[in-house]
């Protein structure tokens, strides 16, 4: 995408992160509806650089006539049904547009915004040689390349690199990765020995492995309950980390979910490094599930320092068990855990007991006080629900679909086509007063690894100079509870917030220098003061 602003002031300021507010008794935060239905179940959502969303399902129309249609000229080949699978959600306006697609990006594709701010998208189970690029702009529609992975994809992950191409690892059918674009066009797949050894038997249990670059430039994989960090570019294990405590597995269909934790930038680099895990589901919970008999999901975390010479699990146990979870990375650096079922698995009719409450994770808290309850919502939103961060930093939440087909009526969780969102506390309208406000650099404007710059705020309660950062978030690619390329950033600075004018203060930040920290591509920019963030701004790293 096309960033037209002049490369004004920008970034941030390195201050320890202030702990996130304490939720009242109640449960903090709030929800609102924002449509009862957008056509289609968001199974598959990513946040444009445009402030619109990407939402699409599955493509075989003959099940369901979505009440969003395409224009008549792009109706579905051989068949006179013009509903859409694929819709762009625009925030301002809370409205939809129907886009079109041929191939089938269901069940289950992966992707990431590129470089430039398109939208890769690869496999699927009908189509999964295929890559789909799409370039967010008023009119623009899907670009399909067909055959061209070597291997069928669905149920992968993808990663950006720091030279800017996808890695796709694994899936149902494959224990490979693969690169998007390629070097040349006879670039085969590679194989990769763990994804086989952490197979289980009829159930996998490492499908949608967690992908996360690492500040090294390697890749930390973690799947069904171990990791590695791996060298993509040699083809070997740099290393491996102990098997998770307790043994249970945590990816699809035992699903639970993962983040890279916040990175501080420190002169220039990251020093820790830490992944934290959440729920999931026992071993034998699946084939108990398919008889009728759903185990209690999870209830633990754990978290690991990869960057550590000798890492270990610390375990942590959350207030509600928990499989089928998402978990946002917010913009003060706390981790919104939200969606999913209490119990049971992923997979048609294999969840029960929905978890309505969010819980938000505080990373910098003594262990024993990171969790707090939120306030509930009224929907379930269990298997292939989803959520994401917005520019005005609300979670939007959507999605959930647990029958084979589209089902309204008679079934215990109903196909859910709403879209809602979870607005945390720091959006309480007592906070307006020390909520910052950017007024330069505009929204949408070019910057350049290792630049120093500066970002001016404004702030109409006194601020305090030592509790204002800058943080950069990378909008992830989202579906079945796996948040691809979520990454968030503190970024460095001159320690102090400084008065220029009446409500003015501005920070000098440096961008972080190194594309292993860093890729190429679009990241939201927030200013937060207390622990309340101003709303983004879009940046584009180029």
């Amino acid at each position: 995408m096309t960033f037209r602003f002049p490369l004004f002031y920008i970034l941030l300021l390195l201050h320890h992160a202030p702990p996130c507010p304490a939720a009242p008794a109640s449960g903090g935060g709030s929800w609102s509806l924002l449509l009862p239905s957008i056509g289609i179940s968001a199974t598959h959502i990513q946040l444009l650089p445009t402030d619109r969303v990407f939402v699409y399902d599955r493509i075989d129309v003959d099940f369901y006539e979505s009440p969003t249609l395409l224009p008549k000229d792009k109706c579905h080949p051989n068949t006179t049904n013009c509903t859409t699978r694929s819709v762009e959600y625009d925030i301002a306006s809370n409205s939809v547009r129907p886009l079109f697609i041929l191939t089938d990006l269901y069940c289950c594709s992966s992707g990431t915004l590129r470089p430039d701010g398109s939208l890769g998208i690869t496999g699927g189970i009908q189509s999964g040689h295929v890559v789909r690029v799409y370039k967010p702009c008023d009119t623009c529609d899907w670009q399909e390349i067909p055959s061209f992975l070597a291997e069928q994809r669905w149920y992968s992950t993808n990663q950006i690199l720091p030279d800017g191409r996808q890695l796709i690892v694994g899936g149902h059918v494959t224990s490979t990765y693969e690169f998007y674009p390629k070097a040349s066009r006879t670039e085969d797949s590679i194989r990769l020995p763990f994804l086989k050894e952490t197979k289980d038997p009829k159930m996998e249990n490492n499908l949608y492995p967690f992908v996360f670059l690492n500040t090294d430039g390697n890749v930390f994989i973690y799947a069904n309950d171990r990791a590695i960090l791996f060298d993509y570019v040699q083809n070997k294990v740099v290393k491996t980390y102990p098997n998770i405590t307790g043994g249970e597995p945590r990816n699809y269909p035992s699903t639970g979910s993962a983040v890279l934790l916040p990175m501080r930038i420190v002169q220039g680099k990251v020093e820790l490094v830490e992944v934290l895990i959440c729920g999931g589901a026992p071993r034998e919970a699946y084939f108990n599930a398919n008889n009728g008999t759903f185990n209690k999901a999870l209830d633990t975390c754990g978290r690991i320092k990869i960057s550590d010479p000798d890492p270990q699990w610390v375990m942590e146990t959350m207030p509600l068990a928990r499989v089928m979870g998402d978990m946002v990375l917010l913009p003060n650096g706390c981790v919104l855990i939200i969606n999913g079922a209490g119990s049971g698995v992923a997979g048609w009719e294999l969840g029960r007991d929905p978890v309505l409450t969010p819980v938000i994770y505080h990373p910098d808290r003594p262990v024993g006080s990171r969790f707090e309850m939120q306030k509930p919502s009224t929907i379930p939103r269990m298997y292939r629900s989803t959520a994401a961060l917005l520019r005005d930093g609300r979670v939007l939440v959507s999605g959930s679909n647990p029958h084979k087909n589209y089902t309204f009526s008679n079934v215990l969780f109903p196909t859910e086509l709403s879209v809602e969102a979870f607005s945390p506390a720091y959006l309480d309208p007592s906070s307006v007063g020390l909520r910052p406000e950017i007024i330069s650099p505009q929204n949408r404007f070019n910057i350049q690894h290792g630049q120093q710059m500066d970002i001016q705020f404004k702030v109409s309660k006194p601020v305090d100079p030592n509790l204002v950062l800058v943080t950069m978030v990378a909008p992830p690619f989202v579906t079945n509870s796996n948040s691809m390329n979520q990454r968030l950033l503190i970024l460095e600075g001159n320690n102090k917030a400084i008065a220029t004018e009446k409500l003015l203060h501005k920070v000098t930040v440096t961008v972080p220098a190194s594309r292993n920290v860093a890729p190429a591509g679009c990241y939201i920019l927030f200013v937060v003061h207390q622990d309340i963030p101003s709303k983004g701004i879009w940046v584009h790293i180029e």
